[in-house]
């Protein structure tokens, strides 16, 4: 074996160095001082390794210095460390469990009878910081599984003992631990080279958090935190924090009417008056393009009998999601479960493939699409709803599509100009993620190769830049989730796009080919917005509460300078009504400025004040929500104005 090996770079240069060197040893010695000092980790024939790790094969070489989101990540994990060896020297007996790196920061489960107050987190937050400027290396060690779980037995460290053992029990050997100081976690790493290149720490919140996820388990306190190499960096993502409050949905959302909750119906909204008109406007436009574009708009029930759901296959693998009902005509001697033989629908596709098995399909007549806003229940963890983002009951503008395996990318393709006039409209940008087989699956793997390979092959002639999410598929076919960033830059998942072989099979569902023989479609699950409960949480916090005059539940308000005027406001909106806009009149005995500030707040889009001048011209002076006086204008005018302006975009 050669004393020395051969380092390939990223440019494909290569150089040689004594075996056994340490990576950010020839760093220094043979690529310079400056990348060294940058040098936060590396990755050896792409795997990350720490910069202390020597170089004992022919590989090839990668750093990656601060400059890189792959070295903030690895920050905020070492970030999570020195935090939770803070909390344990403050709080002694609280114990340890798990701590990642997660988008925009980091967290840390702590398992202490008391709860950590906000006094609590500022102390640990300046605590942490002056761990930091101590600047203790981080030590990468390995030990026998039997060493490490005679270690975290010895510190009482139960729940790192579970770990270790489940770890064991999947055939591992030995396990990684990473120390600073005196204190010791295990990890795979990798890890910055020092506490002192970690940057700046800011913690945000603490929360609940169950042991491994499970309800069954013991409460936990999760410690929020984020982690940045220069403050300047921390400042502008702590009022990015503070704008993301502001616009939060569940905030905004009872301030402007839009929706609230009730404690009798658990992750289930109520639609006050003006969430409704948001709802409706949604609905409508989205119900207007779908059916100028092939769709058939369809109704099914709501509760459906078992048989259905087990020929889909949700029965098996979907039910402890389902809301169960009790058929009243059982036998009250059977158990409960034997009782429960029919569930409020969670989706769509199964009633939609017995609307079209009701009819005898010829090749003709494909594509058939069929769409649909009916109500869905989801039986969602109590703790994991969330506003509008996560709810028990919800409507999607869902559309299930059967054609020929051929016709697929052409679908693909057309669902795709869909979704670009219609995120267009909002002004969000959009990327793909392709999710492939999951490990609980209907179908043999001959059919995913087959479901897999076609999507595939109809997401590349998109052009649409994506990304690879393996195993995150449904259970009965692959998918495309679309990203939506908001004006935040925020992603949220709206529409995907999922290829289904199986639910022909299970459903026997046919078409007469040009052969004069009976064949299986396929279908491809659709929806655009998502659900419409998420996708008006998403508008929300992305128009921070001022939607467009288009989408707005109120599009102006009449607000008088005295109520000699009301008599002409009440006329000019009736004018506007009549036109279809929506408009209402402020006749308050508020003062004017009171008047508009109101409106202001409700952030509707036009304010419209009339006083003499108004009244004389028959006409109005707008104000646009932001402040922007656009002057005194014929109604007439106004109503050209809100023509253009306010008319939906699709």
């Amino acid at each position: 074996m050669s004393d020395l090996v051969k380092v390939t770079l990223p440019d494909g240069s290569q150089k040689e160095a004594p075996r056994g060197t340490p990576v950010i040893d020839f760093v220094k010695g043979q690529i310079g001082p400056g990348l060294a000092k940058a040098a936060y980790f590396a990755k050896l024939d792409g795997a990350p390794v720490d910069l202390s790790r020597a170089l004992d094969r022919d590989a090839r070489l990668e750093i990656v210095t601060t400059k890189s989101p792959e070295a903030l990540e690895v920050a905020r994990h070492d970030a999570a460390h020195v935090m939770a060896s803070v909390v344990q020297k403050l709080y002694p007996g609280t114990q340890v469990t798990i701590g990642p790196a997660i988008e925009d920061g980091f967290y840390y489960d702590f398992a202490r009878e008391t709860p950590f107050t906000p006094e609590d987190l500022e102390k640990i937050e300046k605590a942490t910081n002056d761990a930091i400027k101590a600047d203790l290396p981080f030590v990468r060690s390995e030990i026998s599984m039997e060493a490490a779980l005679a270690l975290f037995e010895g510190m009482g460290e139960r729940y790192k003992v579970e770990i270790v053992k489940d770890i064991a029990a999947k055939g591992a050997k030995t396990l990684t631990l990473y120390r600073h100081g005196d204190w010791v976690d295990f990890c795979l790493g990798p890890h910055g080279p020092s506490t002192g290149r970690i940057g700046v720490v800011k913690l945000l919140n603490v929360a609940g958090a169950y042991w491994r996820g499970d309800a069954k388990n013991a409460m936990l306190q999760r410690i929020y935190g984020t982690a940045f190499f220069d403050k300047k960096e921390l400042d502008a993502h702590l009022a990015k924090l503070e704008e993301v409050k502001k616009r939060d949905h569940r905030r905004l959302g009872p301030q402007l009417g839009l929706f609230t909750f009730h404690e009798y119906a658990p992750g289930a909204p109520f639609w006050l008056p003006a969430g409704t008109v948001l709802y409706n406007v949604l609905e409508d436009a989205m119900r207007r393009l779908v059916l100028k574009n092939g769709y058939q708009e369809v109704k099914t029930p709501l509760l459906f009998n078992k048989r259905l759901w087990e020929t889909s296959g949700h029965w098996g693998k979907y039910r402890e999601n389902m809301f169960l009902v009790v058929d009243s005509e059982s036998d009250p001697a059977l158990p409960l479960e034997d009782r429960c033989s029919f569930s409020l629908k969670p989706m769509n596709c199964p009633s939609h493939h017995l609307i079209y098995k009701m009819d005898k399909r010829s090749y003709r007549e494909l594509p058939v699409r069929y769409f649909t806003t009916d109500a869905l229940h989801r039986n969602e963890a109590s703790g994991s709803l969330g506003g509008l983002t996560r709810v028990r009951q919800f409507e999607q503008d869902d559309a299930h599509i059967y054609l020929r395996e051929e016709q697929v990318t052409d679908e693909v393709l057309r669902i795709f100009e869909l979704m670009k006039v219609v995120y267009g409209a909002f002004g969000l940008g959009f990327e793909a993620t392709f999710s492939t087989r999951p490990e609980q699956r209907i179908g043999d793997d001959a059919l995913w190769d087959r479901a897999e390979a076609l999507l595939r092959t109809s997401l590349d002639a998109t052009g649409l830049k994506w990304t690879l999410n393996p195993g995150d598929g449904a259970f009965y076919g692959p998918k495309i989730d679309m990203l939506v960033t908001d004006s935040l830059g925020r992603r949220w998942q709206t529409c995907t796009i999922q290829l289904d072989y199986a639910a022909p099979e299970r459903f026997d569902l046919t078409f007469v080919g040009e052969d004069n023989k009976e064949h299986r479609p396929v279908v491809i699950h659709r929806a655009i917005y998502g659900s419409f409960e998420r996708f008006i949480a998403i508008l929300t916090e992305h128009y921070a509460g001022a939607f467009p005059a288009w989408l707005a539940p109120v599009q102006a308000r009449v607000v008088t300078v005295s109520d000699r005027f009301d008599a002409w406001a009440h006329e000019a909106a009736a004018a506007l009504l009549a036109r279809g806009w929506r408009v209402e009149v402020d006749a308050s005995s508020d003062k004017l400025g009171a008047k508009i500030r109101n409106a202001q707040l409700a952030k509707i889009p036009f304010t419209l004040v009339v006083g003499e001048k108004e009244v004389e011209a028959k006409g109005v002076s707008p104000r646009r929500h932001g402040g922007e006086d656009l002057k005194t204008m014929p109604l007439e005018a106004f109503a050209e104005l809100m023509a253009r302006e306010a008319t939906a975009p699709f």
